[in-house]
């Protein structure tokens, strides 16, 4: 009996263990698992093959497309002493309004009437040019004056020589008729003497030759002195003339110097009122630079210089004017591998400090608190930091950028490139290759 008791003991103790191993390993029953791994391999297929958005990250910061809109400068022209200032640091001020005055440093800009006293010496320059122009006019009269006096001269000379000339005509007949009558005359005497040697003729009639020969070359010797004295007077009266014409030409060259002399000193004269008129605008311009005005509307910014009666150095600067008004772009830095990805036009996401966003960079679609732009200008040199500088502005087509965006404010920027799927995007990092090489739709219909 009691082993019909332990063989069922035994039976019963082998069926409970069988059912165990069989709950344990699932015996006879069908196994989801093999599902589950097929179902995944299938997800994970389907996945890898979805699209996804090659793109290149850098980080830059806010600034503006123009350089007139970026933060400016303000810089004293001229040298001077600080008197007062007009406007506080964080003040909005418009263009044109009075920043800051200025006070004189330099002893040569002293004088407060410098201005008027300046005006005074012009004036009395203009009025030494009006009379060296007035001496010039009279020296011009008298040249006239003189030029006139001598054509008469020589007209009175040119009248003198020609009745002279006449003169000279008339003498010279007289001489030649002297000189026929003298020959007569001695002919008449030689005959007379040789009658009266031989007796035909008395002394007394002898006489009366020889005075009369005597009386013919007496009067031979008048008419020749006076033709030769009228030669040597037609000889003088061409010397006066000579004389008289090289004295009023010498008159006329000196009064000529003079006017000339006159019209120079007036030339200097002006050439002096010209300087002057020069310092009087310099001196008028540089009083305005006594007073600091705002070059655009913005807010002052960085106040450099602040003490009153503090000096100031030429182009040294007082403070910093931030424009009111600009238009925003994005400078970011690339890496020199990924510079020939990106051209003129080509589409970028940002993602502003202080503004949250949710971002898928393979599906830029799918992001949330993104903004677009557009690549304006990529530099060909290379920063300090070892990286090109690339420059964006912001897309018309898109949602505009918040208007809270200040400068130097940090952008995180993500610039789209093709459509690849996931598998070749891993594939792609883990060999460590650049993204697809490609030409952006702007740039391509630009060429067109």
């Amino acid at each position: 009996m009691k082993n019909y008791i332990e063989i069922d003991l035994e039976n019963e103790r082998s069926s409970t263990e069988l059912m165990s191993v069989r709950q344990i390993y699932k015996i006879g029953k069908n196994n989801d698992k093999k599902w589950w791994f097929w179902g995944s391999v299938a997800v994970a297929a389907f996945v890898l093959v979805l699209p996804w958005t090659q793109n290149i990250r850098a980080k830059g910061f806010v600034t503006t497309l123009f350089q007139q809109d970026r933060p400016q400068n303000i810089n004293a022209v001229i040298a001077g002493k600080i008197e007062k200032w007009y406007v506080k640091e964080g003040d909005f001020v418009k263009k044109g309004d009075t920043l800051l005055r200025l006070g004189e440093v330099k002893v040569e800009y002293f004088d407060p009437s410098l201005i008027d006293r300046t005006r005074q010496q012009i004036e009395a320059k203009n009025q030494s040019i009006e009379a060296y122009q007035g001496k010039a006019a009279t020296a011009q009269a008298q040249m006239e004056a003189l030029g006139n006096s001598l054509k008469l001269k020589l007209q009175s000379y040119d009248n003198k020589i020609g009745q002279q000339l006449l003169k000279i005509k008339s003498d010279s007949a007289d001489f030649a008729a002297a000189k026929n009558a003298q020959m007569a005359y001695q002919r008449q005497f030689e005959s007379a003497q040789n009658l009266y040697d031989s007796g035909a003729i008395s002394l007394t009639d002898f006489e009366k030759r020889r005075v009369t020969f005597q009386e013919g070359k007496a009067k031979l010797n008048v008419t020749e002195n006076k033709f030769f004295q009228s030669r040597q007077e037609l000889i003088n009266l061409k010397i006066e003339k000579s004389q008289t014409e090289q004295e009023y030409r010498d008159k006329i060259l000196k009064t000529e110097g003079d006017r000339f002399g006159s019209i120079s000193a007036a030339t200097s004269t002006g050439s002096d009122v010209f300087k002057l008129e020069n310092q009087l605008s310099n001196y008028d311009i540089r009083r305005q630079f006594y007073y600091i005005t705002a070059p655009q509307d913005g807010q002052v910014t960085k106040v450099a210089k602040a003490g009153i009666g503090e000096i100031v150095k030429e182009a040294e600067i007082l403070a910093e004017i931030v424009p009111q008004e600009v238009t925003k772009a994005v400078e970011l830095y690339v890496e020199p591998l990924d510079l020939p990805l990106l051209s003129k036009g080509q589409n970028v996401r940002f993602v502003f400090d202080g503004f949250p966003a949710i971002v898928f960079s393979g599906w830029p679609e799918g992001s949330y608190g993104t903004f677009g732009g557009k690549v304006s200008a990529i530099e060909t040199s290379v920063a300090d930091n070892g990286k090109f500088r690339v420059l964006i502005a912001e897309d018309p087509n898109e949602k505009p950028w918040p208007k809270a965006l200040k400068m130097g404010g940090g952008a995180n920027g993500i610039m789209l490139l093709k459509d690849v799927p996931i598998f070749y995007e891993l594939w792609r990092n883990i060999n460590g290759f650049p993204p697809d090489f490609y030409k952006s739709e702007t740039t391509a219909k630009a060429k067109k």
